[in-house]
Parts: C-alpha cells; structure tokens; sequence
C-alpha cells in the first residue's frame, strides 16, 4: 500500500502501532439477537483457565462469518493444541456480538477493530477490552481516470462513506494523501465538518454507492470499502492510495479479539486469541480476503491502552 506519512511518533495522546500490522448501532436493542451457525461446534480442548489446571472447558467466540475456512482450521488446532470446546457463534448483524458478550450470552468476539469498539463502549457505557489483534484492511482510494492522488484536479469529486465510522478514515485517508487538511490533524471520530482546507470536493455517499458513482463518472475518485469494491469488480490497477496499517491514522483499525474486561487476563482466552496467528488459519484468512489483510500481533496491553486513547477522542468528539 501507499505510506502516507506518520504523526509525530512524540504525541503520545496519538494511537500508534508497531510497524508489521455507521452510524450508530441499536446495542441494546439488537443483544438477543443471536444466530447459532449450524455445524460449527466443536469438540475442543484449552490447557486451562487462570488456575492453569487442564480441565475441559467450553469458549464461546461471536463471530460473523462462521461459514469460513478458515475457522474449520482454528478449531481443529485448537483441539490439537489447547484442548478446548469451542463454539462459534454467529451473528447476521455486526450491532449484536458485543451486546451478546456483555450479557455471558458468548465468552469473545472477534468480528469489529479498535474503533468500532471504542464507539461502542462510549455510547453504552460499557468496559469490554481486546486481548489480541488479528488484522487491518487496507481501505483504499480508486480511481478510474487518474493514476495518483496528484493527478486530481483542483474541485474534483471524491467520494466518501458517509456513516460515522467509515468517513472518520476516509477523511484521514485524504489528509494523508495531500487532499485535505483536517482541524487538529484529525481523528478516528473526524467528520467533513472538520475538513480546514482542501484541493478536492469531499462528496459523502452511503457506503454502498461510491463504487457506483467512481463507474458512473460522477465522481473522480472514491474511497470504496472492500465488499463493494469487490461486488463492483473495481480493478486493482485502479487502487490510487490506501492507509498504512503501520500508521498513526490507521492504528484504531486493527482488528481484535474482545473479553468483559473481569476476563481479560484469562490465560485460555489469550491463547485462543494468539492461535488465531497459526500460519495455517492466516493462510485461510488471505484466502479468504484475496490477500488483503495485514495481519498483526500487539500485545493485549498495547491494544487496551490504544483503546482508552480512542475512547477518549469519542467523548471529546461528543460521540
């Protein structure tokens, strides 16, 4: 991917990682409704709890796509290597595996990044915690026409999503890609109200039409989520820019494994969360995403302190 240039690593009130790698959500209302994939329970085995005593037990992981490959091969080294009974659990919608977790209804959940849960844990006042990271998907920058951010023209059209989440790092996105300036440098919670100078014309769409309106030409370039860039056929050649997963500005999008936070030193459940690092499941996960996840390892402290620094900028943001 493009590297676009990182903060000042001496802010410390920034988010950073180590260099390897919508709107809002009815949480409540949606917690009971959960979706047990079928044929995705299976016998496992962990090495213990806390106590380290070798006593089965049984994990329950909210997830949201269950019917991966990927995850055949997790359970099944599971069993092999931590002799655990683990159940997938999963769930049509992302507004229902923390609600589901908060409630004992499932032990983890490994479906959201670091953003998505510090929006969460704001607006319902809750404490769930990650314990250990999985990925970050690039989210790129198409264009049709030209070959490079530079080569916009001053007021061209770029579209954006336009829910809360997805535009905070299309608007960062732009700013690292010398398109916009954003007040204060911008953050995970940053909207076009916060654009303070800018050589194009910020167009925010629903997610699901930038695709469309890059094909149609109304627009000059789009950033475009990867399942509809994937449904629009967008070639790969037409990718002009994307995030750094080593960045500043990328940091809150790391995916995670997430506990109650009375769990999250639960030795088990940072074992299943490090056992998703097999070279056999993230050869699956690529598989399963065309190459396009950065996969990365942080420890769990790390994740947890980028956490409160997001969670921070949420209420700031007044979110």
């Amino acid at each position: 991917m493009s590297v676009p240039t990182p903060s000042d690593p001496n802010q410390s009130d920034e988010p950073r990682l180590p260099a390897r790698q919508r709107s809002r959500w009815p949480w409540i209302a949606a917690a009971a409704a959960v979706v047990v994939a079928a044929g995705v329970t299976i016998a496992i085995t962990t090495g213990g709890d806390e106590g380290g005593d070798d006593k089965a037990q049984t994990v329950r992981i909210g997830v949201v796509d269950a019917s991966q490959p990927y995850w055949k091969t997790y359970t099944d080294l599971a069993a092999k290597q931590l002799n655990v009974t683990v159940t997938l659990v999963n769930f049509t919608d992302y507004s229902q595996p923390n609600p589901a977790l908060r409630q004992n209804q499932i032990d983890l959940n490994q479906f959201q990044h670091v953003q998505y849960l510090a929006d969460y844990n704001v607006t319902a006042k809750d404490d769930l915690q990650p314990i250990g990271a999985t990925a970050v998907y690039p989210l790129p920058l198409y264009s049709l026409k030209y070959k490079s951010p530079a080569e916009l023209p001053a007021n061209a059209k770029v579209a954006i999503p336009n829910d809360a989440i997805n535009q905070a790092r299309g608007l960062l996105i732009l700013q690292s890609a010398g398109l916009i300036t954003l007040k204060n440098g911008g953050s995970a919670f940053s909207g076009t109200a916060d654009i303070e100078s800018k050589k194009v014309d910020v167009v925010a769409l629903d997610a699901s039409q930038t695709a469309g309106a890059l094909q149609s030409g109304s627009v000059a370039a789009a950033i475009v989520n990867n399942n509809y860039a994937t449904s629009a056929k967008l070639p790969q050649t037409a990718v002009v820019f994307k995030d750094d997963p080593a960045s500043t500005s990328a940091a809150p999008y790391v995916n995670i494994f997430v506990a109650r936070a009375a769990d999250k030193d639960n030795v088990t459940y940072l074992k299943l969360a490090e056992l998703y690092h097999d070279p056999a499941v993230e050869k699956g996960v690529q598989e399963a995403n065309a190459g396009a996840a950065v996969l990365r390892t942080v420890p769990p402290a790390e994740l947890q302190s980028l956490l409160k620094t997001v969670q921070d900028q949420a209420v700031a943001a007044g979110k």
